[in-house]
């Protein structure tokens, strides 16, 4: 394991991701956010302010291009899209996302990350959220997402697994999180305005990360 000041060299088995899987990863997610927008809007329609798709997509493309455009390190290219999330992004998913991507950024110094590496920058990544948006598991919120997410890469970590199957067991998770918010009552956001009326529909800030950790499992599949 090199340091970031070092040259990336991920492992082609997966056991570790690098600077490539990170701007691979900003990439597919930009794609993906892009083609998903729609949906994450109507999501947000339901029990929000209906912008949640559109904002992300802005956010993320301008975030792609300040990577693609960079020769940033790991840490480096977390920080950017950090920062760009925050000033791009409105409504409380650039705060939040932002927050996250700052704070995944603070706990890795090497150019490879290993599982349990990946399971350290998904901690970090929700505990930032958690601090910014005072959200519990059970609020339909995307912390109902991030915390299985978590808790199946420290599993796959402690398993001696490899920093892919950790993120592909993080996007599974997080996956299932998503879908379990469609029976909850909002307790957090605009959507606790609705009451019992939130209750049917799919949380859209759970349904953004599993699509972001998604693509994060598909770059290092790829990798």
């Amino acid at each position: 394991m090199t340091t970031d000041a070092g040259t990336p060299t991920g492992a082609p088995d997966g056991s570790t991701i690098d600077v490539a899987w990170a701007r691979r990863f900003i990439a597919l997610a930009t794609a993906d956010v892009l083609a998903h927008r729609v949906e994450l809007s109507e999501l947000d329609r339901e029990i929000g302010d209906g912008d949640h798709g559109e904002n992300l997509a802005r956010g993320f493309t301008a975030a792609d291009a300040a990577v693609q455009a960079s020769e940033a390190t790991t840490v480096g290219i977390l920080k950017l899209v950090a920062t760009t999330l925050m000033s791009t992004v409105g409504g409380a998913a650039g705060p939040l996302y932002g927050t996250a991507f700052l704070r995944a950024a603070k706990v890795s110094d090497v150019a490879d990350v290993d599982a349990a590496g990946v399971h350290a920058l998904l901690e970090a990544a929700l505990g930032g959220i958690v601090a910014r948006g005072k959200a519990n598991v059970g609020d339909k919120t995307m912390v109902d997402a991030w915390t299985p997410a978590v808790a199946a890469a420290s599993e796959v970590a402690a398993a001696g697994g490899s920093a892919a199957d950790a993120l592909a067991a993080a996007a599974r998770a997080a996956g299932e999180g998503a879908e379990a918010t469609i029976p909850l009552v909002a307790l957090k956001g605009r959507a606790s305005y609705l009451g019992e009326r939130s209750a049917g529909h799919k949380d859209p800030g759970a349904a953004s990360t599993a699509l972001l950790l998604d693509a994060a499992a598909r770059a290092a599949a790829e990798s």
